[in-house]
């Protein structure tokens, strides 16, 4: 393979990983609040508090539980509602929130004050796993 040739492949990967990375689902967050223990993944196991449920969009059948998801509040669910936006946050998916869940992901009380105002209750958000 000449180096020409070389050179695009690791273009084309660049290009690859760069998109991959960039890209963030969107949904809603909600919160739950202690105690934290047991959980659908770890029973009476201890997992701290930067921790979440996840909804079946991304609960996968048990597969999310210890994938880490990087969360961003976007903005507030409710037209008219004062920006309860703070940032992001990483958490661990430790537990399952069964159907009618009312976020994608249902943080700690912790995780989500972290990126809103607890008082928003839920937020427009972007996730990727990380």
């Amino acid at each position: 393979m000449g180096a020409a040739m070389m050179k695009v492949f690791m273009m084309i990967g660049l290009v690859t990983s760069l998109v991959s990375v960039a890209y963030a689902a969107t949904g809603t967050a909600t919160y739950y609040t202690p105690p934290y223990v047991p959980s659908s993944c770890y029973g009476f196991q201890d997992n701290g508090v930067m921790i979440a449920a996840a909804s079946d969009v991304i609960w996968d059948n048990r597969a999310a539980c210890g994938r880490n998801y990087q969360v961003t509040c976007t903005g507030p669910t409710n037209a008219g509602v004062p920006q309860p936006c703070r940032g992001s946050v990483i958490v661990r998916i430790v537990d399952y929130c069964p159907p009618g869940c009312a976020g994608t992901i249902d943080l700690s009380q912790e995780a989500f004050a972290l990126i809103a105002d607890p008082a928003a209750g839920k937020v427009n958000i972007e996730y990727h796993q990380v």
